[in-house]
């Protein structure tokens, strides 16, 4: 009688561990709700934003990538045909060369686009006159309210072979300048330079807000110690900033397969394909211009998986070498 009732206690208690563990995360995310709810209601709106716009069509579209889809039968009428659209993707003989342009012109942004707009909030966040730092601030984010049509006139009017201005005066200094809009060699630092010029100054506003975070103390510690600006860089401003750096680096890789469309579109032609056309391009002419829905969205699909893996993957990496990441 005694055994039986010493495992029936043993028993229940082990038992009622999951509950009592179950019961005590609830009160720790009730607790956190009641706490923080003022900002989990103004999140709300954008929640809702990317489950109707976002969630919502990627889902209810998902079953194209195994269908042939037929715009009088709907989505759900159309027959399924398994796995011919990815098998008709990654049998393309056009689809090797769109990804490895994708995959070049995405690195080419992160790696020369990444750290221009570091360099310019901590060049804009050391300057002594406030005056200047809000000139700066304003002339270098002003581009990214433009739009690419706008972008892409205002290089036309400067590399334009007929009267672009500096086509016309490297003409008039005795140069035969080649055609940058079609050369396959240009095209793509030509791309890199103009999306640097556009989004430098607004990427370096998230930087400049966090620098805004380190206390000021801790540079006029430095100073006192005798560091020099190089050390107050190295050991103050770039730890001070590295949480968001790791979670900007991290985003960027998940898009590593999204290489701009609207950019690319506008400063390709038939002449640049080879180094220019990417993966959202071609599905642009073989799904909406051909109307083959079902293989556009299986690139999309594919898209998909290849990000969500990558930032899985870039997540553990800054956990591992950085000590964070973004969960």
């Amino acid at each position: 009688m005694l055994k039986n009732r010493s495992v029936v206690g043993k028993s229940s208690t082990i038992a009622s561990v999951p509950l009592c563990k179950q019961q005590g995360t609830t009160h720790a995310i009730g607790v956190i709700l009641q706490k923080y709810w003022l900002l989990y209601a103004l999140f709300a709106p954008t929640l809702a934003l990317i489950i109707v716009f976002n969630f919502l069509p990627n889902l209810m579209t998902v079953p194209l990538v195994f269908k042939k889809y037929y715009l009088l039968r709907g989505i759900w009428d159309s027959p399924w045909v398994g796995l011919a659209n990815l098998e008709a993707l990654f049998t393309s003989p056009d689809f090797g060369i769109v990804l490895r342009n994708t995959i070049v012109i995405s690195v080419y942004r992160l790696v020369f686009g990444f750290f221009p707009p570091i360099i310019l909030a901590i060049l804009t966040h050391d300057l002594l006159s406030h005056r200047i730092k809000r000139i700066t601030q304003s002339v270098t984010y002003l581009p990214h309210f433009l739009s690419w049509p706008i972008v892409y006139g205002i290089v036309l009017a400067l590399i334009n072979p007929a009267n672009g201005v500096i086509i016309t005066f490297l003409r008039n200094m005795g140069f035969t300048p080649e055609n940058l809009l079609v050369s396959e060699t240009f095209f793509r630092p030509l791309l890199i330079i103009t999306a640097i010029w556009k989004e430098v100054g607004w990427g370096a506003i998230i930087y400049l807000a966090a620098l805004a975070g380190i206390e000021p103390e801790l540079y006029e510690a430095a100073t006192v110690d005798g560091a020099e600006w190089y050390h107050r860089i190295f050991y103050i401003t770039l730890p001070g900033i590295k949480p968001v750096v790791t979670l900007l680096l991290t985003l960027s890789l998940a898009g590593i397969l999204s290489a701009g469309f609207e950019q690319v579109y506008l400063f390709y032609s038939p002449l640049t394909y080879s180094v220019g056309d990417i993966i959202d391009t071609w599905v642009y002419r073989r799904g909406l211009l051909s109307a083959d829905f079902g293989l556009a969205t299986a690139v999309g699909f594919f898209k998909s998986v290849i990000g969500f893996l990558l930032i899985i993957t870039a997540n553990k990496l800054a956990k591992r070498y950085a000590g964070q990441g973004i969960w």
